[in-house]
């Protein structure tokens, strides 16, 4: 490992920066630098222009062209001590859609296509209670409190999920690729992901008559506007439903002279 990637890693690490966040940041940085086959610290704001360009000509998500960008902004304002324009770094403006969200029996297909019990019960509990997969992986045991219905989020300690090595909570990527391999065993259309159960956990209590501001307290949103944009899937998912009359076929025809 050389010095400065050892650098940048305390540096990540001395703010309290998640060990999934250090993992990314340290990959994106690496791939800056090994488009140019140079080392980091000896390219500028013109090289990270061009490979912002690169990234968006190779259809790059906007999620992962604004991680490379908070990547390189760490890397050279914190790491390098650079002080550049922040225009010289812009964000990408992720154009807003509406979550994907399952149906209730998409919600169960895509539980019974889990085979394994302790991924299943995860994609469960992230269907039950909305957390985000971060925090989901993060749950213990004794956060289930079971006499009041709740399960306050507040990692670390002894995992409800545990992973593979001792001490360790179950792996977020792990979690991610069973909800993959469910959506695909269950012949789901919709690109359903594990934060897809959060969606249709807010969409779903909306549907069922659950007042905005308590699904804004159990989705943990600072604003109200960022809990409405499920009432936009709501609504679409009601003018999408069918009339009865359309149901039950064609009426025959009325005889003349007949007024109804």
């Amino acid at each position: 490992m050389t010095p400065l990637r050892q650098r940048m890693i305390e540096d990540l690490r001395i703010r309290n920066c998640s060990g999934h966040t250090v993992d990314v940041y340290i990959r994106q940085v690496a791939r800056f630098a090994k488009h140019f086959g140079c080392a980091p610290d000896r390219l500028g704001p013109e090289h990270v222009r061009q490979y912002q360009l690169y990234l968006l000509e190779n259809g790059t998500s906007w999620s992962l062209f604004n991680q490379t960008v908070a990547a390189l902004r760490f890397f050279y304002r914190v790491t390098l001590n650079q002080v550049w324009p922040l225009d010289r770094l812009p964000y990408g403006k992720r154009p807003k859609g509406l979550p994907c969200v399952l149906s209730q029996q998409e919600v169960l297909q895509l539980l019974m296509a889990v085979k394994q019990p302790v991924y299943r019960m995860a994609l469960a509990t992230a269907y039950a209670s909305g957390v985000r997969v971060s925090e989901l992986v993060a749950l213990r045991a004794e956060d289930i409190d079971s006499a009041r219905m709740l399960i306050p989020v507040r990692p670390k300690g002894g995992w409800l999920f545990p992973g593979r090595w001792a001490g360790e909570p179950i792996n977020v990527h792990t979690i991610q690729r069973a909800c993959l391999d469910a959506r695909r065993a269950a012949d789901l259309k919709k690109p359903a992901t594990v934060h897809t159960m959060r969606h249709s956990f807010a969409t779903h209590l909306l549907e069922a008559g659950t007042d905005i501001r308590t699904v804004q307290a159990l989705l943990g949103h600072a604003s109200l506007s960022t809990t409405a944009i499920y009432t936009h899937v709501q609504r679409r998912l009601v003018t999408a439903t069918r009339s009865p009359l359309d149901l039950i076929g064609e009426l025959p025809p009325l005889r003349p002279g007949v007024w109804a």
